[in-house]
């Protein structure tokens, strides 16, 4: 009893721990200008006000880039739950010749840091004809090796006999992966469309070197754009950041069952 009240109480401070920041961020968010640059820093506004979200808003025209990442992150997520599921079911369950040796080669790309890759992937986008395009920003997100590890992995669980039974009955492949491979994955296709959405909507580097208008941009990179024209402006940019958190905290929240239940329900099958 002593032991488990323990544990939780070294889990409740450490909740709280990570948490005082976000909600400090809420708090500056509804301060007057300046306000939060007196010391000691108050923890709570004097008057709550709306007034740097208006700000935020009708002048910096935030309203443009959040439209900009949603559709973006709609698009890469989209786009990387179709590849990436049909990749990994590929490769957890069709036969075909080097299945494993191109697998194996897959995962040591794993060790190679994204950032050394940008150079050749942005030369090629640009001799496709895709930069400072939405398209440019998505296409290098719709297979990756980590997703495709992920639904193989769970793709596995899936019982062979089922799969043979459909077969005997004259289902195609393709009418196979539709009506019972699909269903199945779903805890695992909620989420790497979670890792999808959120890497996609949290990415500044790559939107920030492929898109040169600014129209273009999304919210991470108009935010750091912002934040040098409003260096002193603490309180409309903790609001910026507070408009870029909410939406994938919302998502995640809501899709937390589906979420917990992908990452677990693989290795405890």
């Amino acid at each position: 009893m002593l032991l488990s009240l323990a544990v939780n109480g070294v889990l409740v401070a450490l909740a709280a721990f990570a948490l005082i920041p976000l909600l400090w961020m809420v708090s500056v968010s509804f301060m007057q200008a300046g306000e939060a640059s007196s010391y000691p820093p108050p923890l709570l506004p004097d008057t709550a006000s709306f007034e740097n979200y208006r700000q935020l808003f009708a002048h910096a025209g935030m309203d443009r880039y959040v439209l900009n990442s949603f559709a973006i992150a709609c698009g890469a997520t989209l786009s990387s739950v179709l590849f990436n599921v049909m990749a990994g079911y590929a490769f957890a369950k069709l036969r075909f010749a080097g299945r494993d040796a191109l697998f194996q080669t897959m995962l040591g790309a794993l060790v190679i840091p994204g950032q050394v890759a940008m150079l050749p992937l942005f030369l090629m986008l640009k001799h496709m004809g895709l930069v400072n395009t939405w398209a440019g920003v998505i296409v290098p997100g719709m297979a990756g090796v980590f997703g495709i590890f992920l639904v193989r992995q769970y793709a596995r669980t899936v019982p062979d006999e089922l799969l043979e039974a459909a077969r005997i009955d004259g289902a195609g492949e393709g009418r196979i992966f539709w009506t019972i491979v699909l269903p199945l994955l779903k805890p695992i296709i909620v989420t790497l469309a979670m890792f999808a959405f959120l890497g996609s909507w949290n990415d500044f580097m790559w939107p920030l070197i492929v898109l040169t208008d600014s129209s273009l941009h999304t919210l991470p990179v108009a935010l750091a754009s912002l934040s040098r024209e409003h260096v002193q402006d603490s309180e409309m940019m903790m609001a910026g950041s507070v408009v870029t958190v909410l939406p994938v905290l919302l998502l995640f929240v809501g899709l937390q069952r589906y979420y917990l239940q992908g990452l677990t329900m693989g290795s405890l099958k």
